[in-house]
């Protein structure tokens, strides 16, 4: 078990590699999350403008990329555009395909949010003359922004995590690094490689998030 998964010989010739793939799931987390949020946030306030033809599609939108898993959506977008002469790098379909999967998530999320911040906060900013778009922004987001952002970090680790499906369509993240590596080396030490790397990029966040929930919780 020793040689075959943690091979010090074999691990020290796919480092580089490995190291190489840590930055590709870096960069790609960072535009997934960012993008992701940002879309997941104008869904929500699109939303909170209450018009019903508007409303209607967005929920379709949120429960379709809720309900279909990252890697079908990854797989179809990637094999079936090019046959309506639409080819895009597997690093750009997995950001768009992944991106929309947080955005959906990133909107109920916020609309919940939206939703928890007591009716009083409206009528008190209405009565001071602020419009609704008014009100939304200066009263009502400041405090949903509060209430979402522990769950927010939590789907963001799951998201950039997820970028491990990238590797289906030949994206040289870390995964993709360590199978290849794996096969070429006829051991499986390179995956053993990528679980640290993974910890190394991931456990931080996590125990960002735990200080995250308990700062910015509402206090009882």
């Amino acid at each position: 078990m020793i040689d075959s998964f943690f091979n010090l010989d074999v691990m020290a010739r796919v480092l580089p590699a490995i190291i190489s793939g840590m930055w590709v799931t870096i960069g790609l987390s960072i535009l997934v999350i960012t993008s992701g949020t940002v879309f997941g946030l104008a869904l929500a306030t699109l939303r909170a403008l209450q018009y019903k033809v508007v409303n209607l599609f967005i929920v379709f939108f949120v429960d379709a990329f809720r309900a279909i898993p990252a890697l079908v959506i990854l797989m179809v977008v990637f094999f079936a555009l090019p046959y309506v002469d639409v080819q895009l790098s597997g690093f750009v379909t997995a950001w768009l395909c992944l991106s929309l999967v947080l955005a959906a998530f990133c909107e109920e999320i916020f609309w919940t949010s939206i939703l928890s911040v007591d009716k009083g906060q409206w009528e008190a900013a209405r009565s001071t003359g602020f419009s609704f778009l008014r009100s939304l922004r200066y009263v009502v987001l400041p405090q949903a922004m509060r209430l979402a952002l522990p769950p927010l970090t939590n789907r963001a680790i799951a998201i950039g995590k997820s970028t491990a499906l990238a590797s289906v369509v030949a994206v040289p993240e870390i995964l993709n690094q360590a199978s290849s590596a794996q096969a070429q080396a006829a051991n499986a030490s390179p995956l053993t490689l990528a679980a640290i790397a993974y910890l190394a990029i991931f456990l931080p966040l996590v125990v960002m998030s735990r200080w995250v929930e308990s700062r910015f919780a509402w206090r009882q």
